[in-house]
C-alpha cells in the first residue's frame, strides 16, 4: 500500500494497493491525489528512499505534473513521521489480527478505514482533536 498525505490536514488524498511494490503503486496513489487536489502552486512530494520513489517512471511522472521531488536522507526516519504515524494507526486500529479472505476484501476494508473513518471521523491531536475533513472545512470557511 502507498499513501499520499496532505501535511496541512493529515488527510489521505491518494492511496493505492497493489500486489507488488513497484513504481506503479506510488504513481497510482499520486494520480489519485492529483485528481483530488489539482495543483495551484508548487507542490513538494516527499518520500522515503524506496526504489519505487527513485525509479525513472516515478521521477518522470513528477516532472510531467510539475511536482517537486523531496527524499528523506538515509537513516532519517523522522522525515516521514506523518506517514509512519498513519500506517501505525491503520495497523493498530484496523488490520491488526485481521485475516482477509482475499485482496478485494482487504481493499474494501482499507477503503472504509481511509475514506469513511480516517478522513471524516478520526480525531487527530495535531489538528486540535478534529478530523482532517473538519479541519479543512474550518480553514476554508475562515479564508
Amino acid at each position: 500500500m502507498a499513501v499520499v498525505l496532505d501535511l496541512f490536514s493529515r488527510k489521505v488524498i491518494g492511496w493505492s494497493m497493489q500486489p507488488t511494490m513497484t513504481s506503479d503503486i506510488v504513481i497510482k496513489a499520486l494520480l489519485m491525489a492529483i485528481w483530488r487536489r489539482p495543483a495551484v502552486s508548487e507542490v513538494i512530494v516527499h518520500s522515503d528512499q524506496g526504489s519505487q520513489c527513485a525509479s525513472g517512471d516515478y521521477l518522470d511522472f513528477l516532472s510531467v505534473h510539475n511536482l517537486i521531488p523531496s527524499m528523506s536522507r538515509r537513516g532519517h526516519c523522522l522525515d516521514n513521521a506523518v506517514a509512519e504515524s498513519f500506517f501505525h494507526s491503520l495497523k493498530t486500529e484496523r488490520v491488526k489480527r485481521k485475516v482477509y479472505v482475499n485482496r478485494s476484501e482487504a481493499k474494501a476494508d482499507l477503503f472504509d478505514y481511509i475514506e469513511v473513518f480516517y478522513n471524516r471521523t478520526r480525531l487527530h491531536s495535531h489538528l486540535g482533536h478534529v478530523s482532517p475533513d473538519e479541519y479543512e472545512n474550518t480553514y476554508s470557511q475562515a479564508s
